[in-house]
């Protein structure tokens, strides 16, 4: 039986090898294949477009030997590996830890896979004011151009007055701005994003402690407060400003909010609550929360204090918790908002 005849290609020296790519590239578009031209760099591109176009035609024995070379290259070719460890760890994306890949990248100085002008946009406003402040006005300028028109308005309320004015000014001077020139200050901010050192903890240190003394009984807080104030004193102010405790409802939450808390604490925690809270700070907040639901329920609930009696320090501090995270939860659902602490809203009418 007769071998098939391995097709050789002739020798064409005629031809360099940019010829023969533009050779390729050209029956290839023409049988309607896809081809990853943009895969390619700037200057490789530019090389490709140039030979195209100065070819005028091939004969069909020089395209057979061209098309035979070029299926005989991709043949002996065993194993292809991405190009640069950017396209490494793009292909490796979600194999390996994002730990990893975030650490590779920022030595690298490669930016993460996809566009980074659909990432900053879905930045947070707090982020994207601290971006903007540290760009130039005409950057900035770009990128709140780039935003959508209501996180733009948004963002820009958040600016004083004669910044949000500079900006907006640029704006009208972006007509001459070039894509290219866009594409590179969104590459430029992502890969600024990636250069941060990734957090363990998406909370502030203050923010973690108050949460912490939140949830814990009234003594254990007062002596860490009072041991974290001989250790670090400004740090302990801070902590004691984070913390919102059952004694605190009086100052922080609006009178027309109370009902919304004693519809979300179960009835038996809030009775403990009013039972153990009786005097001091913790009693002006059982008045307060009496004071101000309707009367008919705050008589049933007096009643039912005289009838529980006194109840153990543990309890009682576990009720004032259930209270607290029934606050906690209708803030996070934004069904109610804290009035500012005195200090800050003094600082805010000095500024």
């Amino acid at each position: 039986m007769t071998q098939p005849q391995t097709l050789t290609p002739a020798p064409d020296p005629a031809l360099t090898r940019r010829q023969k790519a533009a050779v390729i590239v050209r029956f290839l578009l023409n049988e309607g294949a896809e081809v990853a031209i943009d895969r390619l760099s700037d200057d490789m591109q530019a090389d490709l477009a140039q030979m195209m176009g100065s070819m005028r035609y091939v004969d069909r024995a020089t395209l057979s030997n061209v098309i035979v070379e070029f299926a005989q290259e991709l043949e002996s070719i065993g194993l292809s590996f991405p190009k640069g460890i950017k396209e490494a760890l793009n292909s490796l994306e979600g194999k390996i830890s994002q730990h990893t890949a975030d650490r590779l990248r920022h030595e690298a100085g490669v930016i993460k896979l996809g566009d980074p002008w659909s990432r900053i946009c879905d930045l947070d406003i707090e982020t994207l004011i601290a971006i903007l402040r540290a760009q130039s006005t005409e950057v900035a300028a770009v990128i709140l151009a780039k935003l959508e028109v209501t996180k733009a308005a948004e963002l820009l309320s958040n600016l004083p007055g004669p910044e949000a004015r500079s900006i907006t000014y640029a704006i009208s001077l972006t007509d001459a701005v070039t894509p290219q020139t866009v594409t590179q200050i969104g590459i430029a901010i992502a890969s600024q994003l990636d250069k941060v050192t990734p957090r363990a903890f998406s909370d502030e240190p203050v923010a973690r402690v108050g949460a912490i003394l939140n949830f814990s009984p009234a003594s254990t807080r007062e002596s860490l407060l009072i041991g974290l104030t001989e250790d670090d004193q400004p740090f302990a102010d801070q902590v004691r400003k984070a913390i919102f405790t059952y004694p605190d409802i009086p100052e922080r939450i609006q009178e027309r909010d109370v009902p919304k808390i004693i519809r979300e604490v179960d009835q038996d925690d809030l009775i403990s609550a009013l039972c153990f809270g009786t005097e001091g700070p913790e009693g002006a907040t059982s008045s307060f929360l009496l004071s101000n639901m309707s009367s008919r329920m705050a008589d049933q609930l007096r009643e039912e204090v005289a009838e529980r009696g006194s109840i153990s320090e543990k309890d009682g501090e576990m009720a004032f918790t259930k209270v607290v995270i029934a606050v906690r939860a209708l803030q996070a659902k934004g069904e109610l908002s804290f009035i500012p602490p005195a200090e800050e809203e003094d600082a805010t009418a000095h500024a």
